[in-house]
């Protein structure tokens, strides 16, 4: 095998593992994120809508309070409704009466099973890009201390921020390998090699981070559950290497 198909392997197969070696409870961090904010403002509801890989839908990963069963998981067009216009402005936005406003998505919202009246949403960001948008269902405006509440969801919203850029290092685990050894190489030659076979890897095959994740936290359960999804997965492996090959 040669150093640039070594070198491709080792960042895909880094890659590919991240997922099962992230940090447990993101996404309980993220369920507990938005259960507290709609408790602290009051809300109806309150929701995390996320960007997709190609940023051309937002995908309402958690939700708590009123619709959320049949809010979670529900996809829409990044430049449809209330959150597709923060997403597209980067801005912040609060609209007391959403039935008069032409933004709102109201078949969406049906879909759902509860018509906000008002909505507060604010953008999930990084200094490298937007991520997506948090947003509350009918807050409570005459709380002590209302008038802070767009501040205050930021705040929110920074904190779900740093958890998904956490997340996102270890979907690119392999990427950040290749880029520390190239920094730590001696000779530039070395280097050279590495940050091409970096800038060369292929973005994670989702099915195949979910299944590292899936069997990361099967894993945490203890050594039986870990024991139990290794030999499922290594008949799997069997059964695909003694079945016919597929006519193409």
């Amino acid at each position: 095998m040669n150093p640039d198909e070594l070198l491709r392997q080792l960042g895909e197969l880094a890659t590919s593992l991240g997922p099962a070696v992230r940090p447990a409870g993101t996404d309980d961090l993220l369920r507990s994120l938005t259960e507290t904010a709609r408790r602290l403002f009051g809300a109806a509801a309150c929701s995390l809508a996320l960007l997709s890989e190609d940023e051309s839908e937002l995908i309402y990963t958690v939700a708590a309070g009123q619709g959320a069963e049949n809010v979670t998981g529900m996809r829409i067009p990044a430049s449809r409704g209330i959150a597709g216009w923060v997403v597209q402005s980067g801005q912040p936005i609060a609209i007391s009466n959403v039935a008069s406003d032409p933004r709102f998505a109201r078949e969406q919202a049906e879909q759902t099973g509860y018509i906000p009246q008002a909505i507060l949403a604010v953008p999930v960001e990084t200094p490298a890009r937007l991520l997506g948008v948090i947003s509350l269902l009918d807050r409570d405006p005459r709380r002590p201390g209302a008038e802070q509440d767009m501040a205050l969801l930021s705040l929110f919203a920074d904190q779900a921020a740093l958890a998904l850029a956490s997340v996102e290092r270890f979907s690119h685990v392999g990427r950040v390998l290749l880029d520390a050894l190239a920094k730590a190489a001696v000779g530039d030659d070395l280097a050279g090699a590495l940050r091409q076979a970096a800038d060369r890897l292929p973005t994670a095959d989702a099915d195949l981070a979910e299944l590292a994740a899936t069997f990361a936290a099967l894993a945490r359960h203890g050594a039986a559950e870990r024991r139990l999804a290794l030999a499922v997965l290594r008949d799997v492996a069997d059964y695909v290497e003694r079945r016919p090959p597929r006519p193409r």
